[in-house]
């Protein structure tokens, strides 16, 4: 007892059996290193390669807007299926949901993006394989741009995202019929925030699928309403940053010039 109360007095105190003096405030200072605490970020890896793409990805969100010849960023993602128990909410409560749920197992989504067009194509699927990436971009060249030219496609360098995964799929002829329909433009490794593919699946996660989704036709026509509506609206990405701020700003990146 007469510890405790003498450590009250000068500002100390006992924790596993060790002793810490501090401020008499017990503030702790803001910039204090927190060793228990991190942040899961994605540091680029700096280098020609690595500002070669980006300022080609960058240029190529410059061009103006050309109907036969679209910017279409591409990406995937995938939720689990997941089934849980709740009580509707009523006039003085809240809705009730149970901690305990059911999986349901997994779909995957692949998303296509064109800014300028405010438009975007999902598609849901079991798997995520080079062979359903290459239906999609089937999909994509023979149903929602069947008139162009040609796709410039945005895309990371995820190991399906190759014009191989045609091959796979279809007989040499079709697979390449398909591939002279594509100009791929790859993002740098670790930079994900350069695909604005990115940020339509953020928008998709927090609008549609953070809510319980027990089934694939279940989640397959709530992504098919929120896509109608996202279209409908023309809602888009405004992409701002160019080459220009990239030298500016992202300088470290870029190698020095012997």
């Amino acid at each position: 007892m007469d510890a405790a109360a003498d450590c009250g007095r000068t500002g100390a105190s006992w924790g596993r059996g060790e002793y810490f003096r501090h401020s008499g405030d017990g503030n702790t200072e803001k910039n204090e290193l927190k060793p228990w605490q991190k942040k899961e970020w994605c540091i680029p890896k700096p280098g020609a390669e690595f500002v070669a793409r980006m300022e080609d990805i960058l240029d190529v969100y410059q061009r103006p807007y050309d109907p036969l010849r679209p910017v279409v960023c591409l990406d995937e993602t995938n939720r689990q299926l997941i089934e849980k128990r709740s009580i509707p909410a009523k006039p003085g409560n809240p809705e009730r949901e149970d901690y305990e749920y059911r999986r349901c197992g997994v779909a995957d989504l692949f998303v296509a993006f064109e800014p300028l067009a405010c438009k975007r194509v999902v598609r849901l699927t079991d798997t995520r394989t080079a062979v359903d990436f290459a239906h999609f971009l089937r999909e994509l060249v023979e149903v929602h741009y069947s008139r162009c030219e040609k796709i410039l496609l945005v895309m990371d360098n995820l190991n399906i995202h190759s014009i191989s995964s045609l091959y796979k799929a279809f007989e040499p002829a079709l697979a390449r019929q398909i591939a002279q329909r594509l100009e791929i433009h790859y993002t740098p490794i670790h930079a994900s925030w350069l695909n604005m593919a990115e940020i339509e699946i953020g928008i998709l996660s927090r609008q549609c699928l953070s809510q319980s989704l027990s089934s694939f036709e279940h989640m397959a026509r709530q992504v098919n309403a929120w896509t109608l509506h996202r279209n409908s609206v023309c809602s888009t990405v405004h992409w701002r940053f160019s080459a220009s701020d990239a030298r500016c700003k992202l300088r470290k990146l870029y190698p020095t010039i012997l």
